[in-house]
């Protein structure tokens, strides 16, 4: 490093000349503004070892007791440098609750719920939206938890489950479900094509299909390349169009003509709500096909999520955009259900003249009867039925009840056109995100983006060209159920996520979103898989067949990312776990390889790469699973070779894996070959355990620890997080807060400010742990850190010398048979920092007094200048009358991070 990278670092802090950065939001930010290097977290070894350099070379600047801070101008520029000029970013409605409310209503509200009430009666399908209503919200749950576990980037559910489970999941979800959005356009533009080729026929049914579609999915390829805020724009509009329609159906059901009731439509009757109560399964239908007829309709709940990357808070628009779509979509399906099986018979001829006299009005026993009309001719002697109208017969039902029936058609067409539009746009967005993480070689040139939104073009050439070629086959019934469940695929490994990072108990799982269960979660996956089957048991098998051909390639390629997926959680959590359980395993000889001490066959080698002859011989022997541990001993002090030291453990466990070696290594450094060999040999650790009696001061101390063993009441864990260590100051507390015993504790953080700035620091701090997800009861700004501690001498006089007061021999006699006193000349050298810990320990007191426990930045000593009897009396007096008070100070490597 060179000077000027620490001379940022070095602030009056606390009163205080120092580079230890206290906590700043900027130190866990990945930005790129050109003030990087002023945003760099001091190491430990810079602490320790380079305040002398910056010193002698640079002055001491003044600074602001919470650390360095960008002025406006220099806040501006990072935002700027950070993202793309010009950039259109939406909020939760227009983001996700429109797109959300477009695709799961679709064409389905108008041309077939109303025949699938006929088929199940109200109370049936009330259920089946009800059933397919507690899938989504399982799953919608599961998103908003994910959703909010971190920053989200662009990429949707490939990002979510992929960041979540890892490259593997991530990487076959990721895929089929881009293909899936695919083509969806396609069926979407068929559906839409369809309805139009009805009233205006130019060459037969297929070939009207191909050339409307062809010429609809050109005209949405215009809008998706016009850019995200056009298509927003468009998806507006046909909001506005899909509500007037529904509207336009709810305002018509109550207004009962006489010229539509030949068609089965009376209003409102309990006659016929009560007729249309029970289930009515004709041909082969039956519950469980209408459903899977019906669950397509509630396969949009991603749609918002689709375009995290152009969301402007992700956090807070896929929770609630998406679940607020959920209720209001599912209010109206069921308000449908309800309305077209009270008011609509389920067969009628359409013809005026099938009135009865009242002669035979007690042979009619139909709900229909009572109005005047006989339509039991619907039904033949053989049991079928032959009439044209009804809810089992007429697919535009809701066009004939409605007040204008054009308006349901255009309903119709907002309808697919909303759902298609919003699926040529999620395709690319998902793929683009795929492609950028190089999960797949040979997709790079889909990663490109173009433009202030970062439009993956190439992407929407590609969906259109998968799009087109479906639409040219204009023969979608066998490919639609695949496509549900790619869908439902991706929604059970949503569910099955958040289940996984919860069992893993990971401590970078800290969703905001609170409303979420592990089990609920498992429940919603099972759910899926269910349903996939339900649906089609060929298709389900065949997805999945697709997903675990995929995770296989993905998992053999093992591509090179690490996104501290839960999936790596759990297999540390089992691996300790099931070690800690062989610990108290006794040995047996059958299990020999398996022995919970290291196996006795060690190799010593002085230079791996000089004995791969050796290594070759351990791998083959590993193969038959004995657990090897590969040493090597260099000789030289340990101190000053500590960076040497990590550095070879992490190049040589490399090599090792690299070349396929089942061994760990470990490497020691010493004074000569033999002292290593005894470092080495306490790895094998004791073969046997004597039982050791405590004296009285560790028996004190082992009873005082059992205070924590008891649940924990109502009250507060206070953290004075006064230096910027990476976080680990903050996360003990966290973790320590989620367990049973630690629960009904709140948390209560402490930092250094100034008078004149103490709201803003107050406010600085609530954004930073709002973005790590941390809950906190309180945020206390110490204004008054830097004043003089009102018992200096009382404190700090019982580890004194005062050689001053005696004759040299006999303070030289004193310092020998009482090492943990300070001289004199020391304390003179360090008063100031002394004096900060006797203040510390006046502001404990006087706001932590009743604290539950306290956890605190561990001050830091310097090597070679503060002796250990002064940093000693430091932390003595730090702590003195105090609660149970727990110094923590990390290695200043970030454990915390904004980012799923």
């Amino acid at each position: 490093f060179s000077i000027s990278s620490f001379a940022c670092f070095v602030v009056v802090t606390f009163g205080h000349n120092t580079i230890d950065a206290v906590p700043n939001i900027d130190f866990y930010r990945q930005t790129a503004a050109p003030l990087g290097d002023k945003l760099i977290r001091p190491t430990l070894s810079e602490l320790h070892d380079e305040l002398d350099k910056v010193s002698k070379l640079m002055p001491f600047e003044d600074g602001f007791a919470n650390g360095d801070e960008l002025t406006p101008a220099e806040e501006a520029a990072a935002k700027e440098a950070s993202e793309p000029k010009g950039a259109v970013k939406f909020g939760w409605i227009k983001g996700v609750l429109v797109r959300c409310m477009l695709n799961i209503w679709g064409v389905m509200l108008f041309i077939r719920m109303s025949w699938i009430v006929g088929q199940a009666g109200i109370v049936l399908s009330c259920v089946i939206v009800l059933m397919a209503t507690v899938v989504t919200t399982i799953t919608g749950l599961s998103t908003s938890a994910i959703a909010t576990n971190g920053f989200v980037r662009g990429g949707g559910a490939y990002y979510l489950i992929s960041r979540s489970l890892g490259p593997e999941f991530g990487g076959s979800i990721g895929l089929i479900f881009a293909f899936a959005n695919a083509v969806a356009v396609a069926m979407y533009v068929v559906g839409f094509a369809e309805t139009v080729s009805v009233d205006c026929i130019m060459t037969d049914e297929i070939n009207d299909i191909r050339i409307v579609g062809t010429i609809t999915v050109i005209l949405l390829l215009g809008i998706s390349v016009a850019g995200m805020e056009w298509e927003a724009k468009a998806q507006i509009f046909l909001l506005v169009v899909l509500i007037t329609a529904i509207f336009n159906y709810f305002i018509g059901s109550f207004i009962p003509l006489q010229s539509k009731e030949s068609q089965g439509f009376f209003g409102y009757d309990s006659g016929i709500m009560m007729e249309n109560m029970g289930p009515d399964f004709r041909g082969t239908e039956s519950f469980f096909s209408v459903f899977a007829i019906f669950f397509p309709a509630a396969t949009g709940i991603l749609a918002g999520a689709n375009i995290s990357g152009d969301l402007s808070d992700p956090q807070l628009a896929i929770p609630r955009g998406t679940l607020l779509a959920i209720l209001i979509t599912g209010i109206v399906y069921l308000g449908v259900a309800i309305s077209t099986g009270s008011c609509i018979v389920r067969d009628a001829t359409g013809n005026d003249n099938d009135t009865h006299s009242a002669q035979i009005m007690a042979n009619c026993t139909d709900a229909a009867c009572k109005f005047g009309y006989d339509f039991s001719s619907c039904k033949s002697g053989n049991g079928l039925y032959n009439c044209r109208y009804g809810l089992q017969n007429d697919f535009q039902v809701m066009s004939i009840v409605s007040g204008f029936g054009p308006i349901i058609t255009a309903g119709i067409f907002s309808a697919t056109l909303s759902s298609a539009l919003a699926s040529l746009v999620s395709a690319p967005k998902v793929f683009q995100a795929l492609c950028k993480d190089n999960i797949y070689p040979g997709l790079e040139m889909f990663a490109k983006g173009y433009g202030k939104n970062n439009e993956p073009l190439r992407g929407y050439i590609l969906t259109f060209c998968i799009a087109l070629a479906f639409i040219l086959i204009a023969e979608l019934n066998v490919i639609a159920p695949i496509i549900s469940n790619f869908f439902l695929a991706s929604y059970a490994l949503i569910n099955f996520s958040v289940f996984h990072a919860s069992l893993a108990n990971s401590p970078g799982w800290r969703p905001s979103f609170k409303y979420y269960n592990m089990w609920v979660s498992l429940a919603g996956a099972v759910l899926c898989c269910v349903v996939m089957f339900v649906i089609n048991w060929w298709a389900a098998l065949m997805t999945n067949v697709i997903v675990m051909g995929l995770y296989i390639y993905v998992s053999y390629k093992k591509p090179d990312v690490n996104w501290g997926s839960s999936t790596q959680a759990l297999t540390y959590h089992q691996a300790l776990t099931h070690s800690l359980h062989l610990s108290s395993v006794e040995d047996h000889i059958k299990n020999f390889r398996y022995c919970t001490e290291p196996t006795p066959i060690y190799t010593r080698f002085h230079f791996l790469d000089q004995r791969k002859g050796m290594s070759r011989l351990q791998n083959a022997l590993a193969r038959i699973l004995f657990l090897f541990n590969l040493n090597l001993t260099r000789q030289g002090s340990r101190r000053p070779n500590f960076k040497e030291l990590s550095n070879d453990q992490t190049r040589y466990q490399r090599w090792l894996m690299k070349n396929e070696t089942k061994a760990f290594y470990t490497p020691v450094f010493a004074e000569d070959i033999r002292e290593g060999t005894q470092y080495l040999l306490q790895f094998l650790g004791p073969t046997e355990k004597s039982p050791q009696t405590l004296n009285v001061a560790d028996q004190r101390l082992l009873d005082a620890s059992q205070l924590f063993k008891r649940k924990q009441g109502k009250g507060t864990v206070d953290v004075w997080w006064l230096f910027d260590d990476g976080g680990l100051t903050l996360l003990i507390p966290y973790l320590l807060t989620n367990k049973k015993k630690w629960n009904d504790c709140k948390i209560r953080v402490f930092i250094g400010g100034k008078i004149n700035r103490i709201d803003h620091d107050r406010r600085a701090m609530a954004t930073l742990l709002s973005k790590f997800r941390i809950d906190f009861s309180d945020i206390n700004v110490l204004g008054d850190i830097n004043t003089k501690p009102k018992k200096e001498k009382y404190m700090i006089e019982p580890y004194r010398l005062k050689e001053d007061d005696m004759e040299q021999d006999t303070a030289e006699a004193l310092k020998a048979s009482e090492p943990w006193r300070i001289t004199d000349n020391e304390l003179e050298l360090y008063r100031a920092k002394t004096n900060r810990q006797i203040r510390l320990n006046e502001l404990l007191k006087e706001h932590s007094s009743t604290a539950n426990l306290i956890v605190m930045s561990m001050p830091l000593a310097r090597k070679g200048a503060v002796s250990s009897a002064l940093y000693m009396s430091w932390l003595e007096t730090l702590s003195k009358d105090l609660p149970p008070l727990l110094l923590v100070r990390g290695n200043h490597q970030s454990v915390l991070t904004f980012y799923s």
